[in-house]
């Protein structure tokens, strides 16, 4: 039971505070959020105890908790290791690219009192209404960088994750960016990209949304995400998700060139070749 400043109150920010003080890990929740009506939904969905100053927080924190966007933690935590010098708080981040992050405070006299998180959980819905108490059960939580945090902050976001029943995996920061282009953010781009596509039909023809069935609404869910959200990881981990843009782009100029040559065969045996990823989800 301890005082845990969460800055950033929307989806994740939200759903931690549900989560943390429905397994009576959290005592007093602390606000920090620039966005007025942020803060109203907040107060009024008892997401916080109260909405504090960043240095207030921070003064009366034990754990401090980053779920901005990327782009802003990277200005906001080297600040918060300067607040917090010579304590036993500890700070960590919920973002979704660490890479740039790890740079940032590389040499930080405080880094110890840093540890990098990103719980892989979410939705397409963002702010503090969309918060929800169960985001992240059973989910999978990556630590960055473990042997770079002190053993008691380690330790400390370790027992927290364990509170939300999440399972946990550690990489490094460089390697984390890369799987997640991957896995994560390439879904968003593509999600974006088909959405962009039928709106530019859409003006030419007016039913093809009133025919979209199940297999065009769950491609293209993610279409609805936060482009404040979304655009700073895009950039933040550009080097991955440009390569990984290039190796998509690969895959579909090859099904394009199949079904220009009318090869039902080769688009066969490569359907069923995609098909093995089945088999991987269900062990995952």
């Amino acid at each position: 039971m301890m005082n845990i400043c969460i800055v950033g109150m929307g989806l994740i920010g939200g759903s931690l505070s549900k989560a943390l003080r429905g397994s009576g890990f959290a005592g007093t929740i602390i606000g920090v959020d620039k966005n007025p009506q942020h803060r109203t939904i907040a107060m009024y969905c008892g997401l916080a105890n109260e909405f504090m100053t960043l240095d207030e927080a921070v003064e009366v924190s034990d754990l401090i908790l980053l779920c901005s966007p990327v782009d802003a933690n990277l200005k906001l935590l080297p600040e918060i290791l300067d607040k917090i010098k010579g304590t036993q708080k500890v700070v960590a981040d919920m973002g979704s690219t660490k890479a740039e992050l790890a740079a940032v405070v590389a040499n930080h006299p405080g880094r110890g009192r840093y540890v990098a998180v990103h719980p892989m959980a979410g939705t397409e819905y963002s702010g503090p209404a969309a918060a929800v108490e169960k985001l992240f059960l059973d989910k999978v939580a990556i630590i960055c960088d473990r042997e770079q945090s002190d053993e008691d902050a380690y330790l400390l976001v370790l027992a927290m994750l364990q509170a939300l029943n999440m399972k946990l995996l550690f990489m490094n920061s460089s390697d984390h960016d890369v799987h997640v282009a991957y896995v994560s953010h390439i879904s968003h781009i593509t999600s974006f990209a088909l959405a962009l596509c039928v709106l530019d039909k859409e003006k030419d023809e007016k039913n093809i949304l009133s025919l979209a069935a199940g297999g065009f609404e769950s491609t293209v869910r993610l279409a609805k995400s936060n482009g404040d959200t979304w655009a700073p990881i895009f950039l933040g981990n550009a080097g991955s998700i440009v390569e990984v843009i290039d190796t998509y782009i690969e895959k579909m100029n090859f099904f394009k060139q199949l079904i220009v040559e009318r090869d039902a065969e080769s688009l066969k045996a490569l359907m069923t070749h995609a098909n093995s990823i089945r088999k991987i989800l269900n062990n995952k």
